[in-house]
């Protein structure tokens, strides 16, 4: 059972020249879980570069919600809390995975992996926004069972 306050490591990377920040929840000292996101001013996660850990709360709302707040303290000892976001759709996760324009091909192919297993737990019938079908270039893809269907030609794309 995750404790509801779990020590984390703040970590920096880049991805095709877009700042990110990882939030790695530890437990016993092993990573445990991880959040992620831009780190920018507009709408991205803003933590002073000084602040190397933190923890991660988890929060549970009167409808059973769950949601993982980030506080820190910063260099005058004052607890600052980043709010979380709710569940993002799984749909969701699978485009910003394969968005990631990693190069290592080594990471590709993780890359490639992570979102293959992940799209067997999206929901039949969800729309794939933002995809063409690659045999008639129509945006009407949706996941049946894991692959992506096309609902204008019927091509049919797994893996």
């Amino acid at each position: 059972v995750r404790p509801t306050v779990l020590e984390a490591d703040v970590v920096r990377f880049q991805n095709n020249k877009e700042k990110w920040v990882a939030l790695v929840g530890l437990l016993d000292g092993r990573p445990y879980e991880i959040f992620t996101g831009l780190q920018d001013d507009d709408e991205g996660i803003i933590i002073p570069k000084s602040v190397n850990t933190g923890r991660i709360i988890k929060n549970v709302d009167e409808n059973g919600n769950k949601r993982y707040d980030f506080q820190f303290e910063n260099k005058r000892g004052y607890k600052m809390t980043i709010e979380g976001r709710w569940r993002m759709p799984i749909e969701q996760v699978i485009k910003l995975v394969g968005s990631l324009q990693l190069d290592s091909e080594n990471i590709n192919t993780w890359k490639n992996g992570v979102e293959r297993a992940l799209k067997k737990y999206v929901q039949d019938g969800t729309e794939a926004k933002g995809k063409k079908c690659p045999n008639c270039g129509n945006e009407t893809l949706v996941y049946q069972e894991g692959c992506l269907i096309c609902t204008t030609c019927g091509a049919s794309r797994c893996g």
